[in-house]
């Protein structure tokens, strides 16, 4: 059910970009990377942990979708960080489920090796 506060269920200018019964993907509109992807299911749920198992392969099914998609538009994309936040805490902004897909490619960022414990 769609609530009255959330900018995935009540924002008329979402341009989306690929869609299924259960989820829809739009282009990020503060995009950490170029070609920055939402993956999002239609019902509204605070984050990726209340979805349901169809919901989530909705939403894998769309992500191989626009990596395809992403990687014919960008043909230096090498790699791709796929993720969500949840939580204050862990950067969550928009309190409605939604994973990430950034496009990288090879040495956009510094990579810092993991320190010895």
């Amino acid at each position: 059910m769609p609530h009255k506060e959330c900018a995935f269920c009540n924002s008329p200018k979402l341009s989306i970009v690929a869609e299924n019964a259960l989820a829809f993907a739009i282009r990020d509109t503060s995009p950490a990377r170029p070609l920055h992807t939402l993956i999002i299911p239609k019902r509204h749920v605070v984050d990726i942990f209340e979805t349901s198992a169809d919901e989530r392969e909705a939403m894998h099914e769309l992500a191989v979708q626009c990596s395809e998609k992403i990687c014919d538009e960008d043909p230096r994309v090498g790699g791709f960080n796929f993720g969500s936040n949840v939580g204050v805490a862990a950067g969550q902004k928009i309190f409605h489920a939604h994973v990430h897909l950034i496009p990288r490619h090879q040495g956009d960022t510094d990579l810092q090796p993991a320190s010895p414990d």
